[in-house]
């Protein structure tokens, strides 16, 4: 069986994750919602890679509700950081009863190893969850377009690092919204949630902050 993290206990507000380095106290914040003109959704850094492929897995077109769980980062009990530990895209508000993970094109789940998953790639740090309908468009813009857009000389930094929402396609509302991923640049895997009926909750991000 490949990877899967905790993610029961990571998208839980208050949840407490200790290492060497400090603890991490888990914030959940809304950030609007992420507008799937095909029912499709698609993970990637916008910034670099918005022609990836989308997950196999559809779900129903329409608005649907994304937040991000933000670690703050504590010593001695006060904040000195924070960063986006997962970005969740919500589909229904049933409990989650299992994780699998979320591939696209012809990626096998069966190929994979115990400590393995599939993910995608991070250069420019910043990462969404959006319909190929929205990254269709940002494709087609310019890098002065793209910078002044989702590359300010400041990003946000709290509460929710790196937050920038922008609709890229006026027909459909289909919009991106992107957050700073974790610590930075890596490979971040995608995992999709399921209801007891099979339905799918959500899709979730891990951007590997908090230790196992």
């Amino acid at each position: 069986m490949s990877y899967t993290p905790d993610l029961g206990r990571l998208l839980t507000p208050g949840a407490r994750f200790t290492d060497q380095h400090g603890s991490y106290l888990m914030e959940a914040h809304p950030v609007g919602d992420i507008v799937l003109p095909t029912g499709q959704v698609v993970g990637c850094d916008p910034l670099v890679c918005p022609e990836a492929e989308p997950f196999t897995v559809t779900v129903p077109p329409g608005r649907h509700p994304a937040r991000a769980w933000v670690a703050v980062v504590l010593r001695e009990d006060a904040e000195v950081d924070r960063r986006v530990a997962a970005l969740e895209l919500v589909i229904q508000d049933a409990p989650t009863v299992r994780w699998e993970p979320a591939v696209a094109g012809d990626q096998d789940v069966a190929s994979l190893g115990a400590d393995d998953y599939f993910g995608y790639g991070v250069d420019a740090g910043a990462g969404t969850l959006a319909d190929p309908t929205a990254l269709s468009a940002l494709e087609a813009w310019d890098h002065d377009q793209v910078e002044a857009v989702f590359i300010p000389a400041e990003l946000p930094a709290s509460p929710v690092p790196g937050l920038i929402t922008a609709v890229l396609d006026e027909a459909s509302g289909a919009n991106v919204v992107t957050v700073a991923t974790g610590w930075g640049d890596g490979c971040y895997g995608t995992w999709i949630g399921r209801a007891a009926d099979g339905g799918v909750t959500s899709f979730v991000t891990d951007f590997m902050v908090v230790p196992e």
